[in-house]
């Protein structure tokens, strides 16, 4: 059985990052790309390994999520948002021949980083009311830079802060997001060739470690207040923007 795993070392290790995603994307929706592909970097000889490891046991989190917050997700709001990155993620590609990626990264960045730092601050400005344009806009958005630069999360996360939901109706909402995401992404990777054998095994031999993630991250937020919730996730948001500005500027 080949996998993308050169030694046992590398399985275990791989295996602990997995928890640590898993973890904190269950808690908050969010985060798993950023730690995962980040850290496996580190080690794995090919990143495009990370990459299709975590899209494949991304669906355990994103369906366990679906299934606990069903009753809270806003699926009308969500159809809307995915409407607008089924457009923008096969668009993502020609964003590159018109702009410097470096700088559009940078951008979000920044962005990201004021944003989530106005949330964690106290912030109580809150997105009352809903123009009909606003929720498939965020997603063409979401679809454009998730179809450029595989990193199409932040404006979502951002829009339902703004709006202030309870953390049951936020995560699920981002599953159900996410899951229409791997969906497109899973045909488009296995026609580009990159859904190969040694991955999938790879994915199938860390499933322990997902399901151990994801019922740490479950019981946490079980623990959490709301404010918690919210100014963790609003330094979620200065994280990865912070990240993506010193990536591009490094």
């Amino acid at each position: 059985m080949t996998t993308i795993f050169d030694s046992t070392p590398e399985l275990v290790l791989a295996c602990a990052i997995v928890v640590i995603a898993q973890a904190v994307y269950v808690l908050f929706g969010f985060g798993a790309g950023l730690i995962a592909v980040g850290s496996m970097a580190l080690f794995l000889a090919d990143v495009q390994d990370a990459v299709v490891l975590m899209l494949l046991v991304g669906l355990p989190a994103e369906g366990l999520v679906i299934i606990t917050q069903r009753r809270q997700i806003e699926w009308r709001g969500v159809g809307w948002l995915f409407a607008g990155a089924a457009v923008g993620l096969p668009c993502g590609a020609l964003v590159l021949a018109v702009a410097a990626p470096t700088f559009l990264l940078a951008v979000l960045g920044a962005f990201l980083v004021v944003a989530g730092g106005i949330f964690l601050v106290g912030s109580q400005w809150r997105l009352e009311r809903v123009p009909p344009w606003l929720p498939p806009t965020v997603g063409l958005v979401g679809g454009l830079l998730g179809g450029t630069f595989g990193t199409g999360g932040p404006p979502v996360v951002l829009y339902y802060q703004a709006r202030g939901v309870d953390k049951g109706t936020f995560r699920g909402n981002l599953m159900a997001i996410f899951l229409g995401y791997t969906a497109v992404r899973l045909p488009v990777y296995w026609l580009a060739g990159l859904l190969t054998v040694p991955r999938v095994w790879s994915a199938l031999l860390v499933l322990p470690a997902v399901a151990l993630g994801a019922w740490i991250g479950h019981r946490a937020q079980l623990e959490l207040s709301q404010e918690l919730f919210r100014r963790l996730v609003s330094g979620g948001l200065v994280l990865i923007g912070a990240v993506l500005v010193i990536k591009q500027l490094w």
